[in-house]
């Protein structure tokens, strides 16, 4: 079998939910990787070493402005929220043009719709695949894998948009902050966990704290998630349990400082943050 002589692609590498450079979550793109196959994506993907590597090709739905295969070290994505603004973000900079008000994205979801509000990029929340309480063993295995006692646990939820986030809900910042998870009872399980801010202890500059932990995708920690913050978003406002609009922060445990801006608009909740550029050039594949 003949290998493909490699080619030039251009290049980005930005960071997101950041409008600071080094305090987000990077995300390497690869443009016009059409003539790429999965084999030399997933291969790509290992070598960067980040939690997503992304690349944009042309679309094959109609009314999709690009199509994005979304990769994680540990294999491909169907969705998932930084690779969607940052990508977003580079097919616009590199002078991408939406055919309407908004941009649509294509990738394994289907359908993404992006729009700028206020300023930044933010993704429509796609539909939960999965959704409801989450069953005893699996909670149980949870806490296990975070160090908790079950009882710590407040709430819990499947929120699974593509990556199969479940989310527990914990009382405090502080306990978010303070969590020390062992990987190995995690298994596959992709956990999401999130309090609430005290404004008298933690101020007002966010409203909720995250963290997200994925080790059977490569990545034991992600500094920010957008695909986590959409389901959480999703759950948290459709109980009660948050504001029609607020702020998460999420990458504190890793030295981070990234915000997440929520809304509910009607029957959509979008999902927004700042996106930072890092590196430009090109890349041999």
């Amino acid at each position: 079998m003949t290998t493909p002589l490699p080619s030039l692609h251009d290049f980005s590498q930005v960071d997101v939910f950041t409008a600071v450079p080094l305090q987000g979550n990077p995300l390497a793109v690869v443009h016009g990787a059409d003539d790429l196959d999965e084999t030399r994506m997933a291969a790509l993907a290992r070598w960067t070493g980040l939690s997503e590597t992304t690349f944009l090709l042309r679309p094959t739905q109609d009314g999709a402005d690009y199509r994005v295969r979304i990769f994680t070290p540990a294999g491909e994505l169907p969705f998932a929220g930084h690779p969607t603004l940052g990508s977003c973000h580079a097919w616009l900079r590199a002078g991408g043009q939406p055919r309407g008000a908004d941009i649509v994205q294509e990738c394994g979801v289907g359908l993404v719709r992006i729009r700028r509000t206020q300023g930044r990029l933010a993704f429509a929340a796609p539909p939960l695949r999965r959704a409801g309480d989450v069953d005893p063993a699996t909670l149980a295995q949870a806490a296990r894998g975070l160090g908790i006692a079950p009882d710590v646990i407040r709430a819990a939820n499947w929120v699974d948009n593509g990556p199969a986030w479940m989310a527990v809900m914990l009382a405090t910042r502080a306990q978010v902050l303070a969590l020390k998870p062992d990987h190995a009872p995690m298994g596959t399980l992709k956990i999401g966990v999130v309090a609430p801010w005290d404004p008298a202890l933690d101020g007002t500059e966010a409203q909720f704290e995250v963290r997200a932990f994925a080790p059977g995708l490569g990545v034991p920690e992600d500094p920010v998630t957008g695909s986590l913050n959409a389901g959480i978003a999703q759950w948290l406002i459709g109980a009660g349990l948050a504001p029609g609009r607020y702020v998460a922060s999420q990458g504190t445990a890793l030295g981070r400082a990234g915000r997440v801006h929520v809304s509910r608009e009607e029957d959509d909740i979008w999902v927004g943050g700042d996106v930072a550029d890092c590196i430009e050039g090109r890349i041999l594949l």
